[in-house]
């Protein structure tokens, strides 16, 4: 607590503190109103200041639990958020300061703070979105193809990684479709505009892939390691073909199919407006990637869960702010694959062939 009594004091330098106590669980009767979870174990400080006059403080801290605080990222969102928007509300407690706990336990205020910040290695080498657009053309080559195995079985080293708590792999089911990033965020996205996108046809789409969050409930035995967003433009690879990753996202933990579509999806992507690309080589590297990888692992399941991972993908670059040069055709293209896909009851290798021939 003493680090506690430090923070306080730093606030009210002239106050006197007359105690510290942890604010417990609910003790209203055993009846259907008591509550039996929160989000943090509260500290109430008592002070009174020069004047003699009394006040209370509260200090909150976060724990983790299953309803989206599994991650110390979460944690620290709602704490930054409360810190925000406490003082827009009439006749709200005020938020005097938040902070981090550092690993010698003192308490280290960020109130003054604006956005954050990371400070990362670089990666030597290429985008492999510029192989694509080589591809694309000049056709596909034995360096292209050694490069596709090296991806299949990164992979499937990745992969390998397995098991967990069930409630991470729902969290990861529930940000596919749910979250800003995901399937209903993508979505939002879209301006009511869009030439073969109407809200209409988004809206079919969007509750075939709510549907599907119940056919993936009780697949949590596939939960892995994976990248989260493993897409040509966060792979780089050097002169001598070693691969290096940049920005791995959602909690490095969910199905292996996130990671497959996020690639796969992009050499169909790449051949849509280009006739002729697929048969010079994308549709080799698709049908590639997947051998390799279910050769490698022998999970021939992730062809019954990847629909909504693709579809999501698929979302993703048909969307006119991240892709506005798509035509509508290819845009169309690609929506017809997806609609086919999530009716299905697994995802046929062979129906990239008809969309991206």
């Amino acid at each position: 607590m003493e680090a506690l009594r430090e923070l306080v004091l730093r606030l009210f330098p002239s106050a006197t503190i007359e105690g510290i106590r942890v604010l417990g669980a609910d003790e209203a009767p055993s009846d259907a109103t008591r509550k039996g979870a929160g989000y943090g174990v509260p500290v109430r400080v008592s002070l009174r200041d020069a004047s003699g006059m009394a006040r209370a403080l509260v200090f909150h801290t976060a724990r983790a639990d299953d309803f989206g605080h599994d991650r110390r990222s979460d944690r620290a969102q709602e704490m930054l958020l409360a810190f925000d928007t406490f003082g827009r509300v009439p006749r709200h407690v005020p938020a005097l300061d938040v902070g981090v706990i550092g690993a010698d336990g003192a308490l280290r205020s960020i109130a003054d703070a604006g956005e954050l910040y990371l400070l990362t290695g670089w990666a030597e080498g290429e985008l492999y979105a510029a192989d694509l657009r080589r591809i694309v053309r000049d056709g596909a080559t034995d360096r292209d193809r050694a490069r596709v195995d090296v991806l299949a079985g990164y992979l499937a080293g990745l992969h390998a990684e397995r098991g967990g708590r069930p409630a991470v792999y729902r969290r990861a089911v529930r940000d596919l479709v749910g979250a800003g990033e995901g399937i209903f965020g993508m979505i939002d996205g879209y301006p009511d505009d869009v030439p073969a996108a109407p809200p209409a046809r988004l809206r079919a789409i969007e509750e075939r892939c709510l549907a599907w969050r119940w056919q993936l409930r009780g697949r949590e035995h596939r939960l892995t390691r994976t990248h989260g967003d493993f897409h040509p433009f966060n792979l780089v690879f050097d002169d001598h073909d070693q691969l290096a990753l940049l920005d791995a996202s959602r909690g490095c933990a969910g199905d292996p199919a996130d990671d497959l579509t996020a690639l796969a999806v992009n050499y169909v992507f790449f051949a849509l407006d280009a006739p002729g690309a697929w048969r010079r080589g994308l549709g080799d590297l698709w049908h590639r990637l997947w051998t390799g990888w279910l050769d490698a692992t022998g999970d021939r399941e992730v062809l019954e869960v990847a629909a909504p991972w693709l579809a999501w993908r698929a979302l993703v670059v048909a969307n006119p702010r991240w892709y506005p040069g798509l035509s509508a055709g290819g845009r169309d293209g690609l929506l017809r694959w997806i609609e086919r896909v999530l009716d299905a009851p697994r995802l046929e290798l062979a129906s990239a062939d008809e969309v991206a021939s």
